[in-house]
Protein backbone atom coordinates (compact mmCIF):
# COMPACT_ATOMS: atom_id res chain seq x y z
CA UNK A 1 0.00 0.00 0.00
CA UNK A 2 1.33 3.00 -0.93
CA UNK A 3 2.28 5.72 1.91
CA UNK A 4 0.40 9.08 1.76
CA UNK A 5 2.07 12.07 0.72
CA UNK A 6 3.34 14.59 2.74
CA UNK A 7 2.04 18.61 2.47
CA UNK A 8 4.99 21.16 3.14
CA UNK A 9 5.09 23.98 4.88
CA UNK A 10 6.20 27.14 3.17
CA UNK A 11 9.49 27.83 5.51
CA UNK A 12 10.29 23.76 5.20
CA UNK A 13 9.98 24.13 1.41
CA UNK A 14 12.37 27.26 1.18
CA UNK A 15 14.86 25.03 3.21
CA UNK A 16 14.34 22.56 0.67
CA UNK A 17 15.35 24.79 -2.07
CA UNK A 18 18.01 26.26 -0.65
CA UNK A 19 19.27 22.95 0.19
CA UNK A 20 18.93 21.88 -3.32
CA UNK A 21 20.34 25.13 -4.69
CA UNK A 22 23.50 24.75 -2.77
CA UNK A 23 24.29 21.56 -4.81
CA UNK A 24 24.26 23.14 -7.72
CA UNK A 25 21.98 25.59 -10.43
CA UNK A 26 18.82 24.17 -11.46
CA UNK A 27 15.76 24.47 -13.14
CA UNK A 28 12.19 23.88 -11.57
CA UNK A 29 11.42 20.40 -12.54
CA UNK A 30 15.20 19.52 -11.58
CA UNK A 31 14.58 21.05 -8.21
CA UNK A 32 11.46 18.96 -7.62
CA UNK A 33 12.82 15.84 -8.83
CA UNK A 34 15.71 16.08 -6.55
CA UNK A 35 13.57 16.70 -3.44
CA UNK A 36 11.19 14.22 -4.63
CA UNK A 37 14.22 11.53 -5.24
CA UNK A 38 16.18 12.68 -2.11
CA UNK A 39 12.78 12.05 -0.18
CA UNK A 40 12.62 8.48 -1.47
CA UNK A 41 9.35 10.06 -3.13
CA UNK A 42 7.62 10.77 0.26
CA UNK A 43 7.96 14.71 -0.37
CA UNK A 44 6.82 15.67 -3.58
CA UNK A 45 6.10 19.86 -4.86
CA UNK A 46 3.82 20.44 -6.99
CA UNK A 47 4.48 23.61 -9.74
CA UNK A 48 1.65 25.52 -7.57
CA UNK A 49 3.74 25.64 -3.90
CA UNK A 50 7.46 25.19 -6.36
CA UNK A 51 7.03 28.34 -8.32
CA UNK A 52 5.69 30.94 -5.96
CA UNK A 53 8.53 30.12 -3.45
CA UNK A 54 11.33 30.45 -6.28
CA UNK A 55 10.07 33.56 -6.84
CA UNK A 56 9.44 34.56 -3.15
CA UNK A 57 13.32 33.37 -2.55
CA UNK A 58 14.36 35.63 -5.58
CA UNK A 59 12.92 38.30 -4.40
CA UNK A 60 14.80 38.12 -0.54
CA UNK A 61 17.74 38.23 -2.47
CA UNK A 62 18.37 34.60 -1.76
CA UNK A 63 18.79 33.12 -5.04
CA UNK A 64 19.06 34.33 -8.44
CA UNK A 65 17.54 33.06 -12.00
CA UNK A 66 19.01 32.99 -15.51
CA UNK A 67 17.62 31.72 -18.45
CA UNK A 68 20.07 28.37 -19.73
CA UNK A 69 19.58 25.94 -22.31
CA UNK A 70 18.57 22.48 -20.19
CA UNK A 71 19.67 18.81 -21.24
CA UNK A 72 16.89 18.38 -23.42
CA UNK A 73 17.83 21.19 -25.39
CA UNK A 74 15.20 23.92 -23.82
CA UNK A 75 15.37 27.56 -22.70
CA UNK A 76 14.94 27.09 -19.00
CA UNK A 77 14.93 29.76 -15.82
CA UNK A 78 18.20 27.92 -13.26
CA UNK A 79 18.36 28.80 -10.05
CA UNK A 80 21.17 29.29 -8.22
CA UNK A 81 22.00 30.39 -4.44
CA UNK A 82 23.34 34.31 -4.11
CA UNK A 83 25.46 35.21 -0.90
CA UNK A 84 22.75 35.81 0.81
CA UNK A 85 21.22 32.14 0.22
CA UNK A 86 23.77 30.15 1.82
CA UNK A 87 23.64 32.16 4.53
CA UNK A 88 19.69 31.82 5.27
CA UNK A 89 20.63 28.13 4.34
CA UNK A 90 22.84 27.98 7.26
CA UNK A 91 20.67 29.55 9.71
CA UNK A 92 17.70 27.62 8.52
CA UNK A 93 19.46 24.13 8.91
CA UNK A 94 20.00 25.37 12.39
CA UNK A 95 16.37 26.36 13.37
CA UNK A 96 15.19 23.43 11.49
CA UNK A 97 17.80 20.77 13.69
CA UNK A 98 16.39 23.00 16.84
CA UNK A 99 12.73 22.66 15.77
CA UNK A 100 12.78 18.89 14.64
CA UNK A 101 14.36 18.36 17.38
CA UNK A 102 11.92 19.96 19.87
CA UNK A 103 9.20 17.56 18.07
CA UNK A 104 10.66 14.61 18.35
CA UNK A 105 10.92 15.09 21.92
CA UNK A 106 7.07 15.89 22.17
CA UNK A 107 6.10 12.82 19.72
CA UNK A 108 8.35 10.23 21.66
CA UNK A 109 7.04 11.48 25.03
Amino acid sequence: MAQPKSDLLQGTLDLLILKTLDLEPMHGWGITQRIQQLSDSVLQVNQGSLYPALHRLEERGWIRASWKTSENNRQARYYELTARGRKQLAEEKENWIRLSGAVARIVGA
